[in-house]
This record gives C-alpha cells, structure tokens and sequence, in this order.
C-alpha cells in the first residue's frame, strides 16, 4: 500500500465501472493508462473502443474524491491524489509502471504524479492542465496579464480560495455578488469552438449532474481549495523523470483557451524542455471533445505519433 502502510479508503467502483480493454487476441501490449477526470467531462470517454484493441491497453479512468461516486476525502491534499493513484494501481494490478493523462484540473493531478510518483510512471500528458498563479517560478509579469484575462469574479473566486480558503464554500455559495463562474458553468469562458463542441455533446449535462452528485463543497469546492493554495512544489521546477529517455512527458493546449490562458502554459514548456509541447491554434479549452484528438493525444504518448 502507499503512504508507508497506511490504508487509504479508496472507492474503486468508478474504475471498476469505466475501463477499456484491449481484444485479448491483440499482440500489442503496453503498460496501463490512467485517465483523472475534470469538472464535468472525462477525456477519456472519447476514446474509441478501436483505439483501445490497436494499442492492445488497458485504461482505466475514475472520478476524484468527491466527485461521482468515489468517497469524499477531507483530509486530500496535492500529494494525497497522486499516491491513490499508486494504490489503486496496485489494487488493480497493473503493473510496475502505468502511463497517466490528466484534463483540466485533473492535470494538475499529473504534476503531482510527476513529483512525487515519477519511479511509477511509463509516461505523462496534461491536456490544458489549470495553473495556479502562486506557483513559485512563474514571472511576476506574466501571471498578472494571464490573472486579468479571468473575469473579475473569478479572479475574486481564485484570491478567496488561496488566502481565505475557509471561505470559500460561502463565497460561491451567497447570493449577493457572483461567485466562480466556472463553478456556475457559465459558457462565457468558451471560445467559439468550445461553444461548438459542447453544443454538439449529447451527454454534457448527465456528466456534469453524475459528478456533482455528492455536492460541491467536497468536490469543486475543495479541488479549488487544494489546486489555487500553497504546493510543497511548484511545477515549474521539476526535474525530468525520465532523464534516459525511457518515458515521455506531453502537455497539449489551445491557443484560444479562455480557461487557462495560453502564455502561462508556452513559459512552463520552455523551462522544462524535456517536456514535448503540442499547441493547437484555433482551439480552446474543450478541443479533446474534437473526434480525431483523442486518438492523436494517446497515440502521441504510447507510440510517438503526433
């Protein structure tokens, strides 16, 4: 077990309910993949079944803690997630090594796989992963222009959940000002292909009420809490994980991502070089709803197809 002994309750019923195996007859095996969901939409729900039995793997994705129908977890912390993740990898016997690929806010969680986990990883990808400003590293300059870029409430919604973390149930909770609109899945932070994608998404809401199911203190509250407070480390000044070149590291982002702006995400990869890069102009935050990326992605990072 992970954490020296300590048994973590882990709730596996999500990862029991939404894997993807490969045809047993398939001669193509590589290690497991991970997939950690976001608010609102998992990445790996596009993937084709096809996919799966080409690359002959095994994916498992699951919901947070707090999120759908995984136990809530006071007690999470930045580290907490990613060694969960190496429990119940070995509850499910996956091996030795496993790849993993976080969206959104889930890619936050793969920073903390990189940094605390790395002997355990056969490769990374964070896909538009959320930054949080007081990361130690990121130039003073950039991270106000990138901060303006949110619309006041949020920026507000973002200070409350770093400074004031107490309080910030009751701040997206009262009704005399606005609170995060993320939370309120306003659709002012999509661009117009984001708009197009989640449009055409015929499950949008399902998911969105399937993950929210045990309220969202323990879930978008408390991941704000966690993922804009103070980090043990900050992401910009890993090392490389794989310094004899025996894993990848791939970071995929929009150019015209309302979310998490674009010039945050372009600092972080010229500081890591061994990160592979892959900026999509045109799309926005929700491009892996796009049909052809989520092949692309995973192909990218098992096989080094791009």
């Amino acid at each position: 077990m992970a954490g020296g002994g300590v048994n973590r309750k882990i709730s596996a019923a999500s990862a029991r309910a939404h894997t993807r195996k490969p045809n047993q007859n398939t001669s193509f095996n590589l290690p497991s993949a991970f997939s950690c969901k976001m608010i609102g939409f998992s990445v790996v729900s596009s993937f084709y079944q096809e996919l799966v039995e080409q690359l002959g793997i095994y994916i498992v994705y699951f919901d947070r803690p707090g999120y759908g129908e995984s136990d809530p977890n006071p007690k999470r912390t930045v580290k907490s997630m990613a060694l969960d993740i190496e429990e119940l990898a070995d509850q499910l016997r996956l091996g030795s090594r496993f790849y993993v690929i976080g969206f959104s806010m889930g890619g936050q969680v793969i920073w903390s796989c990189l940094n605390y986990i790395p002997h355990r990883l056969a490769g990374a990808t964070l896909i538009a992963p959320v930054i949080n400003y007081w990361w130690s590293g990121l130039p003073s300059n950039l991270t106000n222009q990138a901060y303006q870029l949110h619309l006041p409430q949020d920026q507000w919604a973002l200070r409350v959940s770093h400074y004031a973390p107490w309080l910030t149930y009751w701040w997206n909770t009262q009704k005399w000002f606005p609170g995060s609109s993320v939370i309120a899945n306003s659709l002012d932070n999509f661009s117009s292909k984001d708009l197009e994608l989640v449009m055409k998404s015929p499950v949008r809401n399902l998911v969105v009420a399937h993950l929210r199911q045990q309220g969202e203190y323990e879930s978008l509250h408390r991941d704000m809490i966690i993922g804009f407070g103070t980090w043990e480390f900050s992401p910009v000044e890993l090392d490389n994980p794989f310094p004899n070149n025996e894993g990848s590291v791939h970071l995929w982002h929009g150019d015209e991502d309302r979310l998490v702006p674009v010039t945050l995400q372009r600092y972080i990869a010229q500081q890591l070089p061994w990160i592979q890069y892959h900026e999509l102009p045109g799309a926005g935050h929700m491009f892996p709803l796009d049909d052809l990326v989520p092949d692309n992605i995973v192909k990218a990072l098992l096989v080094g197809e791009k």
